[in-house]
């Protein structure tokens, strides 16, 4: 039984590593043999159009002109000067409750614009008067002429999380409210090998601190049926090395343009570096963008992740799960981590449209599909979708950030969601 769980995981994995592949070529567009500005090796093109603001509109510029307030600004170097956008919101926040949040992202750039993608820095704190706390900060700085990407993605969280278990049938009254704290470092740099693709290393850090259910009598490990990380009051921690490679043509991650993503990391968590147990991970992540317009936002966005554990045994709260995967942005219509597995598979769609000319509002529509393997056959057995609407109001045009307000809802959730840049 054992060895056929094996091959199953592993016909598992060669199917849906397969088919992440095929979504990221099969949506190149109309073809390689592409004019240049369609063409995933020539961002170059977009820098240009998206450093074009003339006849544009924001949040910033109409709160000028309203305050009558006039900035002087510095000359710039290179290019180089960095554009915030701060939005103090309130929404709720996963184990019930309104959280007051706090987004602030800068963007710049750290040479010339024509060769250099923009760098960005995002930092997100959350808090209410129920004990739930999360302190992110997030950047992914690109050197002169694109020759070195650095990531960077740190957090600090407290409060609380349901989990329903392994696997993709678990109804909706099977579940259970857990209590932890939890502290991430992650950190990785890559050096470019040729023109828009980049290899590199990293390191990863997850601590889960004083895990524990809500009902001090119900046992964690009894409720999941996994052993890993789930004695009441215990500790996760896990750390590791990480090897990256990453293929990306877009000139702007904040709110990309036409253009390709393809990031692949392979995690090594090992006892000699402090983990409680060794295992490790794949994660391959596919972005494509497809504008359909020369002026404007009128773009189709595609996304796709696939992520598994290879067989090993991480800590239940590491596990894959739904929107927490590194970026923790998939999953708009469900509840975080909803669905969890060994091995989980995601796809994403969305159309992205102006409202306005000057491209002050747009809108969104977007749909996913998500599916975890089961605990103990390893196979993929049901699938999961979301969708919703989107408004989309530019708050800074000169790095190109938009405020988002999204409704996702799938079958018995639904949820309103805040951001600062687009989700993906």
């Amino acid at each position: 039984m054992g060895l056929m769980q094996v091959k199953r995981n592993r016909a598992a994995i060669k199917i849906t590593t397969g088919l992440l592949i095929l979504c990221f070529f099969l949506s190149s567009g109309k073809g390689w043999a592409q004019t240049p500005k369609d063409m995933l090796i020539a961002p170059a093109s977009s820098a240009v159009r998206n450093t074009d603001t003339a006849g544009q509109h924001d949040l910033i510029g109409i709160f000028l002109h309203v305050t009558r307030i006039h900035i002087k600004h510095p000359l710039a170097v290179d290019g180089r000067r960095v554009y915030y956008s701060l939005l103090p919101l309130s929404t709720s926040v996963p184990g019930g409750g309104t959280a007051l949040i706090t987004s602030t992202t800068a963007g710049f750039y750290l040479g010339n614009r024509k060769e250099t993608y923009i760098s960005s820095a995002t930092f997100s704190p959350s808090f209410n008067f129920r004990g739930q706390f999360n302190f992110p900060i997030r950047a992914n700085i690109w050197s002169a002429n694109n020759a070195w990407n650095y990531q960077m993605d740190t957090r600090f969280s407290i409060y609380p999380l349901f989990t329903w278990g392994l696997g993709g049938k678990q109804p909706e009254d099977h579940r259970i409210l857990l209590r932890y704290k939890y502290y991430r470092m992650y950190a990785s740099a890559l050096k470019k090998i040729t023109p828009y693709l980049l290899a590199g290393a990293g390191y990863s850090l997850d601590y889960d601190i004083h895990i524990r259910p809500d009902v001090d009598t119900v046992s964690i490990q009894q409720f999941t049926g996994y052993k890993y990380g789930t004695v009441n009051h215990s500790n996760a921690f896990s750390s590791g090395l990480t090897l990256n490679l990453l293929y990306d043509t877009r000139n702007n991650s904040i709110n990309p343009l036409p253009g390709a993503y393809f990031n692949m990391v392979y995690r090594v968590n090992t006892q000699f570096l402090g983990s409680n147990t060794n295992w490790h991970s794949l994660y391959l992540d596919a972005r494509k963008y497809i504008s359909f317009s020369e002026k404007g936002q009128n773009v189709l966005a595609l996304w796709s992740y696939f992520w598994t554990t290879l067989g090993s045994n991480p800590p239940y709260l590491q596990l894959p799960g739904i929107g927490q995967e590194p970026y923790q942005r998939s999953g708009r219509g469900f509840y975080p981590s909803r669905y969890v597995g060994k091995t989980l598979f995601y796809f994403e769609t969305e159309y992205r449209k102006d409202i306005t000319n000057d491209g002050l509002f747009g809108f969104v529509l977007f749909a996913n599909l998500n599916t975890v393997t089961e605990p103990h056959t390893a196979n993929f057995a049901y699938l999961h979708p979301a969708a919703g609407p989107g408004l989309r109001i530019k708050f800074n045009k000169h790095s190109g950030t938009n405020v988002g307000i999204d409704y996702g809802f799938s079958k018995g959730y639904n949820a309103v969601y805040f951001n600062l840049g687009e989700t993906f």
